[in-house]
């Protein structure tokens, strides 16, 4: 269902507190709009159920184009709650606009990827891991809860973690380096468990401290003999201690004390 709009606060505003309400801005003289306004429509149709269709005619009212910054149309915006919750600027084709509203319409699901983050900084690791495979048994290819279950479970179960993030980067190449990260990890959690498979060099003593370090999850004390063995050796077990710092300050995240503490140090070493 589409319509234009004639009361903004009450079809757009109040109607996006019960469903999402995508806002089509657009103009009688626009080319684009003319070829986008059809594709809205008939998704609209599709999926009336989920969301609906609002359209505003900049011309007629340029009050909206100007609270929202419209520089361009046709521009969309989804509302959420009476906010703009995503947007984009252009005539997409119908592929790609289907793909942009399945990441950024609401749902159950991602309600409850946002509620397990909410349980990881409120120190309840477990709810949050219960509600992430809740998540991934309805939905396998939820990319969020692949990567955000990948970095709580990569030091518990490691070959675990390292499908899980490769699930999330091979579908959003954002998570990449997170990927790259419980990879990293997960091999020098394994090599702990194989220490004569490295090699008896300077920087190897400091080496196995850090791994076993890194096992109890230590990670200062597994960060500050990473360090030590890059200005010992930089290249020991092939520049596998500065790959093991990439990696924790990744898994860590910037805000981290041990990341504040020890980036520094790290870049220093290296030069």
């Amino acid at each position: 269902m589409s319509y234009e709009v004639q009361s903004f606060e009450e079809d757009v505003l109040e109607l996006s507190c019960k469903t999402p309400v995508l806002v089509d801005f657009w103009a009688p003289w626009c080319g684009p709009c003319r070829m986008l306004g059809p594709v809205l429509e008939k998704l609209a149709a599709e999926q009336e159920e989920n969301w609906q269709l609002v359209k505003v005619n900049s011309d007629e009212h340029p009050e909206l184009s100007s609270k929202y910054g419209i520089r361009g149309i046709p521009a969309v915006k989804l509302f959420v709650d009476g906010e703009v919750a995503d947007e984009f600027t252009g005539a997409l084709p119908e592929s790609t606009v289907r793909q942009w509203l399945e990441k950024a319409l609401p749902s159950e699901n991602k309600a409850r990827v946002a509620e397990a983050k909410e349980f990881i900084l409120a120190g309840d690791p477990e709810t949050a891991e219960n509600l992430l495979r809740t998540v991934l048994e309805e939905e396998p290819t939820n990319v969020r809860a692949n990567a955000l279950l990948a970095e709580m479970v990569v030091f518990t179960s490691p070959e675990e973690a390292t499908t899980l993030a490769g699930r999330a980067a091979s579908v959003e190449p954002s998570f990449i380096h997170m990927a790259e990260a419980v990879k990293t990890i997960a091999r020098l959690l394994s090599l702990a468990n194989r220490p004569d498979e490295l090699p008896d060099e300077p920087g190897h003593t400091a080496y196995l401290e850090a791994l076993s370090a890194l096992t109890e999850r230590d990670f200062e004390q597994a960060i500050a003999l990473f360090i030590n063995v890059i200005q010992t050796n930089r290249f020991y077990d092939d520049d596998g201690a500065r790959k093991a710092c990439v990696a924790l300050f990744t898994l860590l995240g910037s805000d981290h004390d041990v990341t504040g503490k020890y980036r520094r140090t790290f870049d220093r070493a290296l030069y």
